[in-house]
């Protein structure tokens, strides 16, 4: 049960009518301003199908379209895109315009979903305990929503205080709140939101001086927040609380202590219940239980965040790298090796000192400050620019798999999925312009390759020119329009994220979807115009005498080499495949008598390069058999009087496959034909 909390009443008797009071104002002004506005024909081309429809300017929603097509799609639409942009379904049109509408199965509905299922546990956290509400987004792993927030007389949330929470949230859902957006200034803003200081920040130090704030409504509930939303609260059907934690505001220790309240909300009951088993059948195959049980890494609270590697563990750590670096070697990739410790002079050059440097390890050094490289970006410029460089030359593919450090709080750290130090499969490709397109599609070819053998799905999303962006507008135009032309060529489905790119390039985003259906963005792909821009680099161009400079693109396949061993490790539930297997065989002898024959067969597999051990302990067979397999080895070689005598081994497999129990007898040679033709074809 809950323990009683107090909470601040004074602050929620003042705070939440004056919003209320002020939205309303507002938003009667803007109604009459829309109401005044010519309601004339226009034209609404509805994607995918291209049939057209009319509407009025104004006045005709996206509702009213999903009304006219059907009474289901109209109950199940949660959110549409007008010109390509992300709309309310009760928002009117204001033009002739192309109009598509999505449901919770596709990723604009499903994420609009827990963005507004985050104003209702947002509502539902500041009516219970009177707290001051940050921030509240969907979560970056694409797995429902959070919100932050700051608690009168420091309340710890804990797993007691969610039937509250979700009694709050279902009460909300019961209402059916509809979600109502208004526009409001600046100043408005500062009016609205004063009595909470993390909002003032957000609007003082987050928003530039013409930028329009949008504020949305849902019952109790005043938000600042850019949208869209679902039409109203009743589509949160089923809702639920995962889990609290404290962290800092902006990730800052030296600011507030906040409380984060982590949720999922389905469409319905059943999609909540199989989302709560699948999680709890995550929860054996964690990779830090796992890894802990397979001996293949550890820590140490001397070096949080950091990582150990035994043999085991370092063996398909090893095997990671070395399939990247194998394909390097097919694709025209040159790996080069780059300093860990940098002067803070490059980080400035680089931009990273102003943005980055409290996630950065530094230290004096003879009165001059160094950091520890977070990424390799820089250092790889600083390659290109030691050395002339010509047209002829680009493109020009840098992989590096140095070591680098980031200076995460200890409250961010996760396993192996959130660290200190790690290497990824980074590389930079320096090219020209034109070439940007053939270079995207070599780059997605080699994403496609490496995750088809992990058993990975995966979805694309580019993202492109943000509001504040650096460069001009003919090149960014030419990169996205490469990079679009990339994909269309490239073949698959991908969603286009309008103005989500970084500041210095646009974007793929590459979302992978493991065995559990669970989602990690590992690859990426950037084009930067930035970094060669800071460190003025150039080549000799074509035309007699002209410089050029280079467009940089940032790639990674694996990204973090430790994060993907992590999600591999539960990918495959603790069971590797052959190829990545730390332990691939093991020879079992029946008794004493075949341990001299037992280390033979050892020594054969050995040296045809496969990682093999030997039981010659006095247990039964069964139970070294048993024990094999709960390892789990991979091949289970069973050797006594027969096998001594005809010099072959007798085969056990780790689980017996549908239809198929253990290999027949065979020969030593027999055996690693099969190996072979395992790891060849990365079975």
């Amino acid at each position: 049960m809950e323990q009683n909390h107090p909470k601040d009443k004074a602050y929620l008797s003042s705070v939440i009518p004056k919003r209320i009071k002020l939205f309303e104002e507002i938003q009667a002004k803007q109604l009459e301003q829309i109401q005044s506005c010519p309601h004339d024909p226009i034209k609404i081309t509805l994607l995918p199908d291209g049939i057209e429809k009319e509407g009025k300017r104004w006045e005709t929603t996206p509702m009213d379209m999903a009304l006219q097509i059907s009474k289901s799609l109209a109950k199940s639409a949660l959110i549409s895109s007008v010109n390509h942009i992300l709309w309310d379904m009760n928002r009117p049109l204001e033009g002739d315009c192309s109009l598509e509408i999505f449901k919770f199965d596709s990723n604009q509905g499903r994420d609009t979903l827990w963005h507004s299922s985050a104003h209702v546990l947002g509502q539902a956290l500041e009516q219970e305990y009177g707290c001051k509400l940050c921030i509240g987004p969907c979560t970056t792993r694409d797995e429902g929503f959070y919100y932050d927030a700051f608690y009168y007389n420091d309340l710890g949330l804990s797993e007691n205080h969610f039937p509250n929470i979700e009694a709050g949230a279902a009460k909300a859902a019961r209402e059916g709140q509809p979600f109502e957006r208004i526009e409001v200034t600046k100043d408005q803003a500062l009016e609205m939101f004063s009595d909470n200081n993390f909002k003032v920040e957000i609007i003082n130090n987050d928003l530039p001086e013409d930028k329009t704030i949008t504020v949305y409504r849902c019952g109790l509930l005043v938000d600042m927040c850019c949208g869209p939303h679902i039409p109203n609260t009743s589509f949160v059907k089923a809702f639920k609380c995962l889990k609290a934690s404290s962290v800092y505001w902006r990730g800052d220790r030296e600011r507030e202590s906040l409380q984060r309240v982590y949720g999922i909300s389905y469409p319905d009951d059943k999609q909540l219940k199989d989302y709560v088993k699948s999680i709890e059948e995550a929860k054996k195959y964690d990779h830090r239980v796992l890894g802990k049980q397979q001996k293949l890494f550890y820590s140490h609270p001397l070096s949080p965040g950091s990582w150990f590697f035994p043999k085991h563990g370092k063996r398909v750590y090893n095997k990671l790298v070395e399939f990247i670096k194998k394909e390097y070697n097919k694709r025209g990739y040159d790996e080069v090796g780059s300093p860990d410790i940098f002067n803070m002079d490059l980080w400035n050059i680089s931009g990273h000192a102003a943005k980055y440097k409290e996630n950065m390890f530094t230290l004096d050094i003879e009165k001059q400050e160094f950091g520890l490289k977070p990424m390799n970006c820089p250092g790889h410029c600083l390659m290109f620019q030691l050395e002339g460089r010509s047209y002829k030359e680009l493109p020009i593919r840098m992989a590096d798999f140095g070591v680098l450090h980031r200076n995460e709080a200890s409250g961010a750290l996760s396993g192996m999925t959130r660290v200190r130090q790690f290497a990824q499969d980074d590389a930079h490709i320096f090219c020209r312009v034109d070439q940007i397109g053939e270079e995207v599609k070599h780059v997605l070819d080699f994403i496609d390759y490496a995750y088809k053998i992990f058993g990975f799905t995966y979805e694309l999303k580019l993202s492109t020119r943000p509001e504040k962006y650096l460069g001009d507008l003919e090149t960014w135009d030419k990169a996205e329009e490469a990079l679009k032309s990339s994909l269309k060529e490239f073949g698959k489905p991908f969603l286009l994220n309008e103005g989500d790119g970084a500041f210095y390039g646009p974007k793929i985003d590459i979302t992978v979807s493991d065995a559990m259906k669970r989602k990690f963005q590992c690859a990426t792909i950037q084009l930067d115009f930035q970094l060669p821009a800071r460190f003025k680099l150039e080549y000799s161009a074509k035309e007699e005498g002209k410089r050029a400079r280079p467009v940089m693109i940032h790639r990674a396949v694996l990204g973090s080499v430790e994060r993907m061993f992590a999600i591999l490790l539960e990918h495959y539930k603790g069971k590797w495949p052959f190829w990545l297997s730390p332990r691939q065989a093991i020879v079992c002898s029946v008794s004493k008598d075949y341990c001299s024959y037992a280390q033979e067969v050892k020594k054969q597999i050995h040296e045809a390069g496969y990682y093999v051990d030997v039981d010659e302990s006095d247990k039964k067979l069964s139970i070294k058999v048993a024990e094999a397999r709960a390892t789990p080895y991979n091949y289970i070689l069973v050797v006594g009087h027969k096998e001594a005598t005809t010099k072959q081994v007798t085969v056990r497999l780790r689980e017996d496959p549908p239809g198929r129990k253990d290999l027949p007898e065979m020969s030593i040679n027999d055996l690693l034909d099969e190996f072979k033709f395992k790891i060849a074809n990365f079975l």
